[in-house]
């Protein structure tokens, strides 16, 4: 097996055409960095926007429980 390019500034010239060629590479691999990035930005956010209204859900189950005991206590007395 031969190697397409005899060195490394060669193949980074890309035959002339290294503008080009650099340019796509950057113009496909930037946008999948950025999603990549938003996925697991959103993936934290969505994880805390469900702890936060179990928290809230588990508050208002206490809120409930300890009005019903006041009340129990209340009738009781």
């Amino acid at each position: 097996m031969n190697a397409a390019f005899d060195s490394w500034q060669t193949f980074f010239a890309m035959g002339g055409y290294a503008f080009y060629v650099w340019l796509a590479v950057a113009a496909t691999l930037l946008p999948l960095l950025g999603l990549v990035f938003h996925t697991f930005w959103q993936r934290k956010q969505l994880l805390d926007e469900v702890s936060r209204r179990q928290a809230r859900e588990q508050r208002i189950r206490q809120s409930q429980r300890s009005k019903q005991a006041a009340d129990a206590w209340g009738k009781s007395s």
